[in-house]
């Protein structure tokens, strides 16, 4: 199949036409939710140790918000479809409001299991619902730069939440918890006053949804979801799970991860809008190959390096290549979806998931198995897979509009 739009001629130098409004609100929603969860992640294993939880417990406390995230998608295209995709945004930012806010008064173990649990659910609601609506509000030629805008959001709001956090939990362990529900409620009203339903960029409102079995044989949906998968594996399995070990492991305290991790966090906000617009100008094929082949090149690295400098340097490298990986992939999904609700958008999120569900339990038994740089060697093929997927697609970009 042909990606949308032609556009093999390179276009006549004009001014850039600006983004919908809708894109900058759903980037701002985006920022408060990745703050608010920023508040709370830190404080999270402390604050459940108080209920007597151990670190097995903790684990699992923390990767039931994933499973259920995965568990609700395949039904988030359905509700997008039948009550549309802004009321469903809203109601998964006001369940996260409330599980956060019970999450503050919770009086046990079994309690914070389930408030998380609600939290999963809603965060999935609101994700999904989200970038159905930045993928159909945006014209093609400006895909690129809507998802980078979106996920700088989330990248300002990750950067600054921690620190956050930490300053609040001197107040009360359960103080994040509140500010989390307040942040999100604020979203939450902010999305209803704003946001504006119905509208559809490239798809008239009586076209409907294309069928999952059409789009899994799209070569573009294909890449963009193994290109989902590797993301996930690579940041949670490897990044956040494997990492950490490694540097303690040189005899380094805990703060010299999230040093790092800040480093190539800002690194990565810093390149996003410019990888977004590489996207939208040089078109998806080159800005996946230029993603992939940057990230699995700085993965495959991290297997020999030594010494923290060079792991810092190699996170910021991946950092470059995530870049890419956050516009590209979602602008192919809206060309192959091109604004139309349905389960396209719910099966990429996925993708994402199982890589976060199913990465940290591989990666860790590789690394104690076989070793590290195996574990390493695990996602940088992901990522080469996804290249080599890349070379496929075809050559084309969308047409800019007069």
């Amino acid at each position: 199949m042909t990606a949308a739009g032609t556009g093999n001629v390179p276009p006549v130098a004009t001014a850039q036409p600006g983004l919908p409004r809708e894109v900058h609100v759903l980037s701002v929603v985006g920022g408060c939710v990745m703050l608010g969860l920023g508040l709370v992640l830190p404080v999270l294993p402390v604050y459940a140790a108080t209920f007597g939880a151990g670190p097995t417990q903790i684990g699992v406390l923390v990767a039931l918000f994933a499973l259920l995230r995965l568990a609700a998608s395949p039904f988030c295209g359905r509700l997008g479809v039948r009550f549309g995709e802004r009321r469903v945004l809203v109601a998964g930012l006001l369940l996260c409001a409330v599980s956060s806010a019970l999450t503050a008064f919770a009086s046990s173990y079994a309690q914070l299991l389930v408030f998380r649990g609600l939290g999963g659910v809603g965060s999935v609601l609101f994700s999904v619902s989200a970038l159905a609506m930045l993928l159909a509000i945006a014209p093609a030629d400006q895909r690129g730069r809507a998802s980078a805008v979106f996920e700088a959001g989330f990248l300002l709001g990750g950067i600054c939440g921690p620190a956050l956090g930490g300053l609040l939990a001197l107040v009360d362990l359960s103080t994040p918890f509140l500010a989390y529900a307040g942040l999100l409620l604020a979203a939450a009203g902010l999305a209803l006053a704003v946001l504006r339903t119905g509208r559809r960029a490239d798809a008239g409102p009586d076209r409907g949804a294309v069928g999952l079995p059409v789009l899994l044989r799209d070569r573009r949906y294909q890449v963009a979801c193994l290109a989902a998968l590797a993301q996930g594996w690579v940041l949670f399995g490897l990044r956040s799970a494997l990492v950490p070990t490694v540097v303690v492991a040189w005899r380094h305290d805990v703060a010299w991860v999230g040093w790092a991790f800040t480093t190539s966090a800002v690194v990565q906000a810093l390149l996003i809008v410019p990888a977004g617009r590489v996207v939208d100008r040089a078109g998806r094929r080159p800005a996946m190959i230029a993603g992939t082949g940057v990230a699995a090149a700085a993965i495959a690295a991290l297997a020999f390096v030594d010494s923290y400098a060079w792991l810092v340097v190699l996170l910021c490298g991946y950092a470059a290549g995530s870049a890419l990986l956050n516009a590209a992939p979602a602008a192919l999904i809206g060309d192959v979806v091109a604004g139309r609700a349905g389960s396209g958008v719910a099966v990429f999120s996925m993708c994402t998931d199982v890589g976060a569900v199913v990465g940290p339990v591989v990666v860790g038994l590789v690394a104690e198995r076989v070793g590290v740089p195996a574990a390493f060697g695990s996602g940088a093929a992901l990522l080469c897979g996804a290249l080599v997927a890349s070379w496929a697609l075809p050559t084309v970009r969308p047409k800019r509009r007069s």
